[in-house]
């Protein structure tokens, strides 16, 4: 699976960049969804105040990811952020086997049912029983809602102390720029990529328009209900797992791009 996803030789066309530093390094690489559309892939670590690591969406486990790890701490959580961003769960989970794996429900029974390598799950997020906590250290600097009304499971995760929102499908910010500039290749090449593109980049209204119509329509009220919580918190920064960093603004894009969820009436009694 992984080889029809990922490029050949991830080392040679990888970002690896320090968005603050000391505190969080990304790691930038192509990825083009059923290999036609570029959106990019992403993995994130923070580095919390005790020198514990936390990974989020984690990306190919090279030999220049390894040593940066080993510059910043030790790995004590790697998380899943849907059920879509876990084909590098295994090698990390065996890399570092004393990390607590987090993941929305669901992931479990998805990698056993294609075999993925067998991963413990210390923390599964679900809309039976939320998780309110992870453990001390984490949740110290850490605030989290499970997004349950998206259809990929979403886990979003604000970094209190850099005031960084953390996610995987919640929100695109196209073009791929940062993920295709070792590749030689346009970001914004292709019919395909334009189109979806359209769909994804968070200045106009098409993407507003894809969350409301598509993303959101099978619970729209748990969907927006779970967007108010995220704009109440405190962040300026949003780091996804496909397109560009948004480096500053991330709340008022936010809420540009969610202004049908924000003023929605919720049902809920």
């Amino acid at each position: 699976m992984t080889s029809k996803l990922v490029p050949f030789d991830p080392a040679k066309v990888m970002v690896i960049r320090d968005v603050v530093p000391k505190t969080i390094t990304t790691f930038s690489m192509p990825f083009a969804r059923f290999g036609k559309f570029k959106v990019g892939g992403r993995g994130t670590i923070v580095r919390l105040q005790s020198g514990a690591l936390a990974v989020f969406s984690p990306t190919a486990l090279t030999d220049e990811v390894k040593q940066k790890v080993a510059e910043m701490g030790q790995v004590k959580y790697i998380a899943a952020l849907d059920i879509e961003h876990h084909i590098y769960l295994g090698p990390w989970s065996a890399a570092y086997p004393t990390a607590q794996v987090i993941g929305p429900e669901g992931l479990p029974e998805k990698r056993a049912a294609q075999k993925n390598e067998d991963v413990p799950f210390a923390h599964v997020f679900t809309k039976a029983n939320p998780l309110t906590a992870i453990d001390p250290e984490f949740d110290s600097e850490f605030s989290y809602e499970y997004v349950y009304a998206h259809k990929n499971k979403e886990i979003v995760f604000l970094h209190r102390p850099t005031k960084t929102v953390i996610q995987a499908d919640l929100i695109f910010n196209y073009p791929a720029t940062e993920q295709y500039s070792k590749t030689g290749i346009s970001a914004t090449s292709g019919i395909l990529t334009k189109i979806f593109g359209a769909l994804t980049n968070t200045t106009g209204n098409g993407q507003r328009r894809a969350i409301w119509y598509g993303i959101s329509s099978g619970d729209r009220t748990g969907f927006s209900n779970a967007v108010k919580n995220i704009y109440k918190w405190d962040f300026d920064r949003i780091i996804g797992c496909h397109g560009d960093v948004i480096e500053t603004n991330g709340k008022g894009i936010f809420k540009h791009v969610m202004e049908w969820h924000l003023a929605e009436q919720s049902n809920a009694s």
